[in-house]
């Protein structure tokens, strides 16, 4: 995919930006994506040498998720140095061009953002995500929607190969800056999604799943404490405690909420008690509430361009 030349101005590259940058958090970022089974291979290369040359240019982690028939998409991840994971992105998005489309100049991504987070980018009013859009000269759009089984959502970025760089450089800084809002991010996992229908002999999916009671002294229990902002516990709750038994009663899990906020933030804890799956059913259904929420008040904010209704499905036009 590169030369040795071309590997050593990518390096230098890194180093010259790590210079006008300054000092960056020494923490890994690690930033996921969405990729066709077509565009992994090409990622990865015969006998895996693209991702090799991608980790040897850039110093990142990389790799794409196993391949599963009848399941479309795959997670690319990368993990290393802000710097290191904005080259890596650009490098595939060349090559991904280069590859698979008629327009050698502007690339597609599909970037996997924890729903928390989402806020760091888009900014208040939509300020920040159309900085980053203005600057750099990309366009970014922000899906509504949680993807299925998990608390991420999807940003679609296109742009110019230099214009990605840069724009994930400015992103990169805002998820790093926010990294403690992300706990408890539930990742998207394809292949989960794909078998979260529940049939029935009856091929019914709308049945209503049951659960045991809940034992403490069950050893497969596990706690998990997330804080939810004051103004945004009553949508969680509903009217009459309607919303949240229906959370319990979907997951399976034991919820409970603490009567007063446990900080200076004025956040309430709800402390949620089940299986694993049990809890992690409960946290995609009480985030998914609260986007919910979150979408109906910044609906007369942030303009709809910068909304999509859907998530996006290809990479690649």
């Amino acid at each position: 995919m590169t030369s040795v030349d071309q590997l050593l101005d990518l390096k230098n590259d890194i180093m010259r930006d790590q210079e006008i940058l300054g000092k960056i958090n020494s923490d890994d970022l690690t930033l996921r994506a969405l990729v066709s089974t077509k565009e992994a291979g090409i990622i990865i290369g015969k006998g895996g040498i693209n991702v090799a040359q991608i980790r040897e240019a850039t110093g990142v982690k990389a790799g794409v998720s196993k391949s599963v028939q009848g399941i479309p998409d795959r997670v690319l991840t990368i993990s290393g140095t802000l710097q290191g994971v904005a080259k890596a992105y650009s490098l595939i998005a060349k090559t991904l061009s280069e590859t698979l489309t008629n327009n050698k100049h502007i690339i597609h991504l599909r970037l996997l953002v924890s729903h928390n987070l989402m806020g760091s980018v888009i900014g208040r009013q939509g300020a920040k995500i159309k900085q980053i859009q203005d600057t750099w000269g990309v366009r970014m759009v922000a899906s509504k929607t949680l993807l299925p089984q998990s608390t991420e959502r999807v940003i679609e970025m296109k742009g110019t190969v230099d214009g990605i760089y840069s724009a994930i450089l400015d992103m990169g800084r805002c998820l790093m800056e926010d990294k403690e809002r992300a706990y408890g991010t539930i990742l998207y996992n394809p292949i989960k999604a794909s078998q979260a229908i529940i049939t029935t002999p009856n091929n019914n999916t709308n049945m209503t799943p049951k659960h045991q009671p809940i034992r403490l002294d069950d050893p497969t229990m596990r706690t998990q404490n997330i804080s939810i902002p004051a103004d945004m516990v009553g949508c969680i709750i509903g009217k009459g405690g309607a919303k949240i038994a229906e959370i319990r009663r979907l997951s399976g899990s034991r919820i409970s909420i603490a009567k007063t906020p446990h900080d200076e933030t004025g956040e309430r804890m709800f402390t949620i008690q089940g299986t694993t799956e049990a809890n992690e059913k409960a946290l995609y259904l009480l985030y998914g509430q609260l986007e919910n929420e979150k979408e109906r008040r910044l609906r007369g904010v942030i303009p709809d361009d910068l909304l999509e209704d859907e998530p996006i499905n290809s990479l690649t036009p």
